[in-house]
């Protein structure tokens, strides 16, 4: 394989926890009615603006109601830092391990596609000591939101790689339809905040149960592709 792109949220790392308590503070300050835990997780992956504005159920960007987020989840992720585990953005089991493996591979590339902003990506890269681990990485702030595919195509151009020769790994629909519509491999997860069974139903033909098993998937990939 050229690249393998991976999502963050619900992929690399569990923000489960402090996505859905920003979600929910930001929604009473703001006098909104939050839609419950699995709509909430069902939005991630999304830019944040078009996330919350379909949480609410408004047709457009709420400009106030996406500050208080920003408001909130940087409070929370201070008080994360601070010493608070309920708030933490740990690893997925097995994902360290998968990316040193990875990264010892002659020619093959990794990168990011996030619905975060380059600010948050670059937080989530310093805090695990990834400097250096990504050859690309497209954030909100680069493309359009998923399931757009202009961040995959941007990391294709940026990096060289051929689109049969890389492939998206995610846990979310945005994540597979992006990848389907860039022409690389949708590798769905089942450890993460969307029925894996779900992504399945769109097309994917690939899925990992632990992150131990992207090494073996990506060979396999290779052999079908030679």
């Amino acid at each position: 394989m050229d690249l393998v792109i991976f999502d963050l949220d619900g992929t690399l790392i569990d923000s489960e926890k402090i996505i859905l308590e920003s979600q929910f503070e930001t929604f009473a300050r703001c006098g909104f009615t939050h839609p419950g835990r699995e709509a909430g997780l069902g939005v991630i992956g999304l830019t944040l603006d078009i996330a919350l504005m379909r949480l609410a159920g408004l047709t457009e960007p709420d400009d106030a109601l996406t500050a208080t987020y920003r408001e909130v989840f940087g409070r929370m992720r201070r008080e994360a830092e601070s010493g608070d585990p309920a708030l933490d953005e740990p690893l997925f089991p097995g994902v360290a391990a998968m990316l040193v493996d990875l990264a010892a591979r002659p020619g093959l590339k990794l990168g990011i596609a996030t619905g975060k902003s380059r600010r948050g990506a670059d937080y989530i890269v310093a805090r695990h000591g990834w400097e250096g681990l990504f050859a690309t990485i497209q954030t909100a702030d680069d493309a359009p939101s998923k399931p757009h595919p202009g961040m995959i195509l941007r990391a294709l151009t940026e990096t060289g790689a051929r689109a049969e020769r890389s492939a998206m790994v995610g846990d979310s629909s945005f994540d597979m339809e992006m990848a389907l519509a860039a022409g690389v491999a949708p590798v769905a997860v089942s450890w993460g905040f969307q029925p894996v069974a779900g992504l399945m139903a769109l097309g994917v033909r690939h899925s990992l149960t632990h992150a131990g098993e992207l090494p073996g998937l990506l060979d396999a990939l290779v052999n079908e592709s030679a």
